[in-house]
């Protein structure tokens, strides 16, 4: 399995080379055909400089960092982050050449635009080359799993849910526990030794209980000395959705649990120029156009209203109204006989057919733009949810209005992942919530970026949860 990850890994640096160096020759001959020497050593010569210059980008932006469990509108992400400081390189370098050879803005536009084109496409299929060998069993990790607590049965579900992270649980030990969902059992943790002797093990995951710590350190010793890879799964789930540093204070190590990074004004100011922009910019090339026609199909399809107006919570627990297109029938109540909030449901009787469209495609939340430009809402974040179902779950989900320490978003790291539509089975709004303390803890303007590309991608897509 080793000799395969390396080749993955060296295809990935190898196959930009190629890409790179055309780039470049070719938006030189065609923007720069009069300003540069004409001969081949000065060819060569300046496309090995913009070779090196990328791969010392890419070294900053860490785009080679294997991210095959992560969706590709990271890696979309991350090519246009080493594109950027690629280009504060390069033009840093050619301005040190001015003397030699100029280098105009065309020259820039065309070769960051191929290579931001074939980079893209180069990525997409070799991710798939991947996934298809880790799909055929050609590069898996093989893992075995030490204690059988609730956060190994977490991992082991996880890793058997998406085989595209690379990993194959070949089986577990355990003092107490002898079946794991359906996990193959090996003993327990003192035959772990002789296990790693005779299978073919790549790596350990320790997943003790926290106390058991002269157990852990056993572990630990064994794998050093069979010289397998090992690393420790905590319980520690009521901090898994926070940012956590371990770092060492001499010889102890200390975990550390930062701040949010929107705590922090220059992320603030960050944040809100660029939901402001954002807007602006939709409401110009986009909402100027589509935003009528959709008003006009509203209208022809069904009576009502064409803006559904809808009291939901926001920042610090503050009401507002926040703007959708209708798409139920005017009628619709949003409390049900029971009481109870009434969710939208899979071939809900209430939702018009253009509704249905609307819903399935994101579009029904244009409107929400405006609040963004209001200030109440930001272009990403934990979605806002109706009153009635905020004083419906808020004591019964853990950390649920710990969601409100931040603007709501039209979108969020949570609808990317999956969570839409109804949350009445056990745990759904919990798994909500988990993503949405995630993001919030996390946040970074890259981030934000992703969820706005993941959910562009949606938009074309479809997910099966809108409805």
């Amino acid at each position: 399995m080793a000799k395969l990850d390396n080749r993955y890994t060296l295809i990935r640096y190898v196959i930009d080379a190629p890409i790179v160096g055309i780039g470049y020759l070719l938006s030189a001959k065609a923007t720069l055909s009069q300003e540069l020497p004409d001969n081949s050593v000065s060819d060569i010569l300046l496309t090995g400089l913009a070779l090196l210059v990328w791969y010392l980008a890419a070294s900053f932006s860490r785009l080679y960092t294997d991210r095959r469990s992560n969706k590709y509108s990271e890696e979309i992400i991350f090519i246009i982050y080493t594109l950027i400081i690629y280009t504060i390189f390069l033009s840093s370098v050619f301005f040190f050449l001015r003397n030699y050879v100029r280098f105009n803005a065309g020259f820039f536009g065309f070769f960051l635009g191929f290579l931001f084109v074939f980079l893209s496409l180069t990525k997409y299929i070799v991710r798939k080359y991947l996934h298809a060998a880790i799909y055929k069993g050609q590069l898996f990790d093989n893992l075995l799993i030490v204690g059988a607590t609730p956060a190994a049965m977490e991992f082991y579900e996880t890793i058997n849910k998406y085989y595209y992270y690379g990993y194959k649980c070949i089986g577990f030990v355990d003092n107490q526990q002898k079946k794991m969902n359906g996990c193959p059992y090996f003993g327990n943790t003192q035959s772990l030794a002789t296990i790693l002797k005779s299978q073919k093990v790549d790596e350990v995951i320790i997943a003790l209980p926290n106390h058991e710590n002269a157990q852990i350190q056993d572990c630990i010793e064994v794998c050093d000395y069979l010289k397998v890879k090992a690393r420790i799964l905590p319980d520690m789930q009521q901090y898994s959705t926070s940012a956590i540093q371990v770092n060492n204070i001499g010889q102890l190590s200390v975990m550390n649990i930062r701040a949010l990074p929107l705590d922090k004004l220059e992320n603030k100011i960050l944040k809100q120029s660029f939901d402001i922009l954002f807007a602006l910019l939709f409401f110009i090339l986009i909402g100027s156009w589509l935003m009528p026609l959709i008003a006009l199909a509203i209208k022809l399809s069904s009576k009502g209203p064409i803006i559904f107006k809808q009291e939901r919570w926001g920042l610090n627990n503050e009401k507002i109204i926040c703007y959708k297109f209708r798409t139920m029938v005017a009628e619709s109540e949003d409390i049900g006989p029971n009481g109870e909030f009434n969710q939208a449901t899979k071939n809900d009787p209430r939702i018009t057919r253009f509704g249905n469209f609307l819903r399935k495609s994101n579009l029904d939340e244009l409107p929400q733009f405006w609040n963004v430009l209001l200030g109440n809402m930001s272009t990403v974040g934990p979605r806002p949810h109706p009153t009635p179902l905020n004083i419906q779950v808020m004591h019964t989900v853990d950390n649920y209005m710990l969601r409100h320490i931040v603007k709501p978003g039209i979108t969020g790291w949570a609808q990317v992942n999956g969570c839409r539509g109804e949350t009445r089975e056990p745990g759904s709004m919990q798994r909500r919530v988990n993503f949405d303390l995630y993001y919030i803890h996390r946040w970074t303007f890259w981030l934000d970026c992703q969820i706005i590309l993941q959910t562009i991608i949606n938009i074309f897509r479809g997910d099966q949860n809108a409805y």
